[in-house]
């Protein structure tokens, strides 16, 4: 992805190039995981995923696959999937199953799966191309997907209480 800065130094519009985390259905998947598997189960299926991808099958965001997407600069928010299935878990268990705490655990998990990909984002970009701050790197990857993700969260919500239903009626 490219976005065109203004350089005031040199006065003209250059393009930028950086990495930015593709916009994919992948929370969804983990919510959807969340709300019917539960964290446990969830967490298995994340470290499945992790696996099936590391060894080459095309998992990943543009149907790739690979060591190199988990431990490039945006691998930490694939590896946030388990953070936050770990922080939907604690959350559920102190809070109850209730519809709330539900919808509080995965957002806090969101959160979580945010910080841990940032934080991965700065240390491997900074490693290989230079210094990026964390407000460049929250700009670029997280603040773009915010409301996304929170769509998806709703949406997975609402699908799953549905198939949880239909399933339970068998």
């Amino acid at each position: 992805m490219a976005f065109v800065c203004y350089d005031r130094s040199i006065n003209r519009r250059e393009r930028v190039l950086f990495y930015v985390v593709p916009f994919t259905m992948q929370t969804f998947a983990v919510f959807v995981a969340l709300d019917l598997l539960g964290w446990r189960g969830t967490l298995i299926t994340v470290l499945v995923y992790m696996a099936l991808g590391a060894v080459g099958l095309p998992v990943f965001s543009g149907f790739s696959g690979g060591v190199s997407h988990l431990i490039g600069p945006t691998g930490g928010y694939i590896v946030g999937f388990a953070a936050m299935a770990a922080v939907y878990g604690l959350t559920v268990h102190f809070a109850g199953e209730s519809r709330k705490a539900k919808i509080l655990g995965m957002v806090l998990g969101l959160i979580a799966c945010y910080a841990f990909g940032t934080v991965w984002f700065v240390l491997v970009y900074s490693a290989q191309k230079g210094a990026v701050s964390v407000l460049s790197a929250l700009s670029w990857c997280v603040f773009p997907y915010i409301l996304p993700d929170l769509v998806k969260m709703a949406l997975a919500f609402l699908l799953s209480e549905r198939v949880a239903k239909s399933l339970k009626n068998r």
